[in-house]
């Protein structure tokens, strides 16, 4: 194809015609972080003003859209679904949401005693904006019979999201009036638990005071210590305003902001303390400041923008397991992600022009400043030593542990929490349990059963034979009398279980139900039926997940293989990642499935009880975990890349990997674990369940993975862990990860220099975006 020619102020010159397409392939995405670094630089004040304008502009705009989170969710294709649409045709009446005044004596009385305060409290009730219905206890039947609990409904024509925290506020105000008169009122309902009471970030600053210290140590200075804090609190207030701007627009779990916080704030700091160790690495070997940013974002930047990507692809994955909450919410912690990265390598290159050389002022008393990333008399040298030494004994050691870690999996039962898993000192959870003790446990989670009887001659008849049989059912106490619709063709009632909502028991009950009941009776007469409400539709959603992770662990598993096949063109590299990955996540999960579902040291974590493991919890982690436990897998692995590719010895280049990687693993993975760990101490069970499980898997896979199983492993494996087939080596591209070629062309271009070969400083020089 000829000769090429020479980009102006290039430092790299294709001007030879054998250069490949794969040549070319693997030096662009270097190139280009490398020219946006020294961009940067030289253009500090515009980019950093970019960037804020970018962050008050999304901000003015989710103000002005005035977004809110929701926990109301749609489960297409499954039977609750079905009711809860064929309800919202039928029954247009049922629409709105509702919440529950439970009353109870404290001294065992009569509840009857204290009528006129019951009707006080819910005469106050009645008066709250959108209420259009306040039901009695003692004229519909809603008194225990011992006569000491009662409850009322509160009718909304309002959904959930529109009566508010504040709204919630106003109905627990009217319990003042019975609790003045020597009456327990509490509150429950979908309109309480769809609107959590809002506590402090307690939890963010916790994390963010473990990431000061932990930055401080590792770098011994207070102005590097700052820069990872701003860029990552920069991208997380842009990522969060965002994520309140696409409320606005789409249904969004009220976990979601959480979630993303505890995600975007972790691999914030952590994808800028990779960049800013390697600048000041590049600072120690004599570079200018543009240049050793340049560098830095065309090496850890690259490692940066592979291990964000994975990240957003895997979570952004979570839209093939077809619920639209559990999409969304990946798509908005996907989106937190996708800003960290963009913000670590091109805002904060900015930011280390305006620090200059005096990036290491300010020391930190009782800190040592470090630059250097390779110390052969480090804890991690002689660590890496010991394991090399004997890798089988150590590699044996390391799994058996993870295995033990991972057993409870097997026993691992999806579900969601209740108002019983909340606080015992919540007014949810003090409702909860009166009324599972004046109603049994199952009155708290009923089954509701529409009866669609339009193609039959009798409906009524029909829904007594279904009424009859539910009945009969093991496991149902009660069952209410039918209500139907105008035109008389469709049926509500609703079955109370024996067993609580979350329990087995209730599973096995739907089941039961839906398999062995109601078929024979629906092809009878012509009828359709289907369970649906709260209970059966959290029962779905598990299902659904059991059903769905299968298959995405086997799709995310596979897109970690070919990245890193294409990252390292290695057959048993990426293959040996696999599975330490899987193992690192599987092992968390084994630990969660202790802790949360069989109550081992819950105390310890503020968990009053046992939940269930949360149904989309797995997948969740799962997609997570596979792009944070790239971040490791590539920096470790591209350093011992580095070293075999110099040295050709595959012991020493573990060795010497490990060594130059360890510090700052460390340091990444104690920020990570403390920002997670910090998630732990809040209310909700989910982000209880979500902090503990990523902190644990972050934990295993920087220690355990990283410094025994992958340096044992890689020393076993020897040669062969660089294997690639000639025909794969020829199809495959070479996206030069760690910018290796791009940094061996700049030496030539310096080398060339000092022989007086080119008049043009290598520090002007931007190498060609081929």
């Amino acid at each position: 194809m000829g000769s090429l020619r020479v980009f102006q102020g290039s430092g790299i010159q294709m001007a030879d015609a054998t250069q490949t397409p794969q040549r070319e392939l693997e030096l662009r995405m270097s190139t280009f972080l490398y020219r946006l670094g020294k961009f940067s630089v030289r253009n500090r004040r515009l980019v950093l003003i970019g960037w804020l304008l970018a962050f008050v502009a999304i901000a003015v705009g989710s103000v002005a859209a005035g977004g809110e989170t929701s926990d109301e969710f749609t489960i297409p294709g499954t039977e609750s679904q079905q009711a809860f649409d064929l309800l919202d045709e039928r029954f247009p009446s049922q629409s709105g949401t509702s919440g529950q005044i439970v009353f109870a004596t404290e001294d065992g009385s009569q509840l009857i005693d204290s009528q006129d305060a019951v009707a006080d409290t819910l005469a106050e009730a009645a008066e709250l904006d959108g209420v259009i219905f306040v039901s009695d206890p003692f004229t519909s039947g809603a008194v225990s019979q011992d006569g000491t609990i009662g409850y009322a409904t509160v009718r909304y024509d309002l959904e959930t999201p529109e009566v508010g925290i504040e709204g919630v506020e106003h109905l627990i105000e009217t319990g003042a009036i019975g609790e003045s008169q020597g009456l327990q009122v509490e509150f429950g309902g979908e309109v309480v638990s769809g609107n959590p009471e809002q506590h402090p970030p307690t939890s963010e600053i916790i994390g963010l005071g473990v990431a000061v210290v932990v930055l401080l140590f590792a770098f011994g200075s207070v102005l590097a210590m700052g820069l990872p804090l701003v860029t990552a609190l920069l991208g997380l207030g842009i990522g969060l305003t965002g994520i309140t701007l696409m409320s606005a627009f789409m249904d969004l779990s009220s976990t979601a902001p959480t979630l993303a916080t505890m995600i975007g704030l972790a691999v914030g700091i952590d994808y800028a303390l990779f960049i800013v160790t390697r600048h000041r690495q590049g600072l120690t070997e004599g570079l200018s400041v543009e240049e050793a940013a340049a560098r830095a974002n065309a090496t850890a930047g690259s490692a940066v923008v592979f291990a964000g990507g994975t990240v957003v692809i895997a979570i952004s994955g979570l839209a093939v397991v077809g619920i639209p909450f559990l999409t969304v919410m990946g798509f908005a912690t996907a989106a937190v992600v996708m800003i960290a990265v963009l913000v670590a390598v091109s805002l904060l290159p900015a930011l280390l022009g305006f620090c200059g050389t005096k990036i290491d002022r300010w020391k930190a008393p009782f800190t040592k400043t470090r630059t250097s990333e390779v110390d052969h008399a480090t804890f991690g040298a002689r660590w890496a030593r010991k394991v090399t030494a004997r890798p089988g004994l150590w590699l044996t050691g390391a799994l058996a542990f993870m295995l033990l870690l991972a057993a409870p999996m097997l026993d691992m039962r999806l579900g969601m929490p209740d108002a019983g898993t909340r606080p015992e000192d919540t007014t949810e959870h003090q409702a909860y349990d009166l009324l599972a003790e004046g109603f049994g446990p199952g009155f708290n989670g009923p089954l509701t059963v529409v009866v669609d009887a339009a193609r039959s001659d009798d409906p009524q008849a029909v829904v007594a034979t279904y009424s009859d049989a539910i009945a009969a059912t093991d496991g149902v106490v009660a069952v209410t009398p039918p209500s139907f619709n105008e035109a008389g063709d469709t049926a509500v009632l609703s079955a109370i279980p024996s067993t609580g909502p979350a329990d087995a028991a209730t599973e096995d009950l739907v089941d039961s139900l839906r398999s062995d009941v109601f078929p024979e009776i629906a092809e009878s007469t012509d009828t359709s039926i289907a369970l649906t409400g709260s209970t059966a539709a959290m029962i779905d959603v598990s299902q659904k997940m059991s059903d769905a992770l299968p298959t995405f662990m086997l799709v995310v598993l596979g897109l970690t293989f070919l990245l890193l096949l294409v990252a390292f063109r290695s057959l048993l590299v990426p293959l040996k990642a696999s599975l330490a990955i899987l193992l690192s996540i599987v092992s968390s999960f084994g630990v969660v499935v202790a802790v949360f579902q069989w109550g081992w040291m819950q105390e310890l974590i503020g968990l009053d009880t046992t939940v269930p493991i949360i149904s989309f919890m797995p997948i969740m982690l799962f997609a997570i975990l596979f792009g944070l436990s790239m971040d490791y897998e590539v920096f470790i692995m591209s350093r011992i890349r580095e070293e075999y590719s110099k040295t050709g010895d595959p012991k020493e280049s573990v060795i010497a990997g490990l060594t130059s990687s360890a510090r700052v693993i460390t340091a990444a993975a104690l920020i990570m674990i403390s920002v997670f760990g910090a998630f732990v101490l809040g209310d909700d069970p989910i982000i209880k369940m979500f902090g503990v499980g990523l902190a644990v898997a972050v934990f295993l896979d920087a220690t355990i993975v990283r410094m025994i199983i992958v340096p044992a492993a890689m020393t076993l494996l020897d040669k062969a862990a660089w294997w690639l087939p000639g025909w794969l080596d020829r199809i495959v591209p070479n996206v030069d990860i760690e910018g290796e070629r791009l940094m061996h062309q700049l030496e030539a271009d310096a080398a060339a220099d000092q022989t007086g070969d080119d008049d043009e400083p290598t520090e002007d020089r931007e190498p060609a975006l081929v």
